[in-house]
């Protein structure tokens, strides 16, 4: 049982006595505990050196400071309190006024104490349905910040409209997967100060997350310098595809600026692999009720995190299954060729996105002219990429082809080995 503590402000001698007589049997079984105050001013005094008053019962006239004055100052400094006003004075414009600074009821005087406990047990209802749903949008609150580290705010949004969508378990449901790494990191680790490590690895975590919640993704997992998101869920999206592919392209112009800047102060960053896959999952809050873990599990995610591990092989920085690109009518890019992944027994084609920049530059032509050649096994795509290797020297997809053609290999079938 909670004890109901309440402070009666009056200046009238007798006041003290009367409460005390009439409530003594709530006071002896501890359902409520009076203080009293002469004035406002005593009343204040008292507020500030005791915790946990619920209530005030105040008269009007008073020296020093009235009870409307007080109910001023009430409202100013302790909101979380409700004051009933018990006054000779009922008359409607102090009634009134009584209402208009903050009041919750008006018992008038001579005090009918049964009336007066009935206003008590009423306000306490209130205020106890007042503190709860004050309570309730605290956590709200908490909640709502703890989703926006993992969700973008229009999924926060919706999240916190229909909170029964994180509850532990899964669905399958078609999404799009994106995984990132961030080349040589390990080594850079061993070789720097710790205070270096922190500041820079939370500067490119809040840029990465920042660029996926731009584009409507959820952050799965952050491991290390790694982060694995998702898009398509938990909220619908039939633009998820896209959503992914525009975000590995803001993703890599944000990385790539990051680690020059970073080159540039003498911090030997490397460069941010992706891996893109859209195909169905297994998706939700598989953490049990203790532990929060929204996270996607099938054999589409498994290969999303492979293709961010191909690029390493294959030169590209950002590489996309061709799940991705059929779901995209405007789909601009260039084909890398048929990966055959480790631990898979069937090929995929790849494709590495352009920025739209990139897509209708000479040199992506020269490239798909090129491989159109390679795919035909035609002895003349050698030529074609040695070219290419002498026109744009910057571009390590050519070299890996040139380099596959001197070697003997033909065609667009890549059988690859993790490193």
């Amino acid at each position: 049982m909670t004890t109901a503590r309440i402070l009666v402000v009056d200046d009238e001698p007798d006041v003290e006595a009367l409460v005390t007589q009439r409530f003594r049997r709530q006071m002896r079984t501890g359902e409520m505990e009076f203080l009293f105050a002469r004035d406002g001013h005593q009343a204040l005094e008292i507020l500030d050196g005791t915790a946990d008053i619920d209530m005030v019962l105040s008269d009007i006239n008073m020296p020093r400071m009235d009870g409307l004055t007080l109910l001023v100052r009430l409202n100013e400094q302790h909101k979380d309190l409700k004051t009933v006003i018990v006054s000779a004075y009922g008359d409607m414009g102090n009634i009134r006024t009584a209402m208009n600074r903050g009041a919750f009821d008006f018992v008038t005087k001579p005090i009918e104490f049964a009336d007066l406990e009935t206003t008590i047990s009423k306000t306490m209802e209130h205020l106890k349905l007042f503190r709860a749903l004050k309570d309730e949008k605290v956590q709200a609150e908490r909640a709502h910040a703890t989703l926006s580290r993992y969700f973008s705010p229009n999924v926060v949004e919706t999240l916190s409209q229909n909170p029964d969508c994180l509850t532990p378990g899964g669905e399958r449901r078609h999404a799009t997967f994106l995984f990132t790494d961030l080349a040589d990191f390990t080594p850079l680790v061993e070789s720097s100060d710790s205070d270096v490590i922190v500041k820079l690895l939370n500067a490119y975590l809040d840029g990465m997350t920042e660029v996926i919640f731009n584009h409507g993704g959820t952050v799965m997992k952050i491991v290390g310098d790694a982060v694995h998101a998702i898009f398509g869920a938990p909220v619908d999206d039939p633009a998820h595809a896209t959503r992914a592919v525009g975000c590995a392209l803001a993703i890599d112009a944000f990385a790539t600026r990051f680690s020059a800047e970073r080159n540039a102060a003498g911090i030997p960053l490397g460069v941010t692999r992706i891996g893109v896959n859209s195909g169905p999952a297994i998706i939700g809050n598989f953490g049990g009720k203790h532990f929060f873990d929204y996270t996607a599990y099938g054999d589409v995610v498994n290969i999303a995190a492979r293709l961010e591990r191909a690029n390493k092989s294959i030169g590209t920085r950002i590489c996309v299954g061709e799940s991705v690109a059929e779901q995209m009518p405007s789909f601009r890019g260039r084909p890398v060729g048929t990966l055959l992944l480790k631990g898979k027994s069937q090929s995929l084609r790849c494709y590495e996105p352009l920025s739209e920049d990139r897509a209708g530059a000479s040199a992506t032509a020269g490239y798909t002219a090129a491989f159109a050649l390679l795919e035909a096994e035609d002895p003349k795509a050698r030529q074609a990429f040695a070219a290419l290797v002498g026109q744009y020297v910057e571009d390590p997809l050519t070299m890996y082809h040139l380099g596959r053609l001197l070697s003997g290999e033909t065609g667009v079938e890549i059988e690859l080995t993790e490193k």
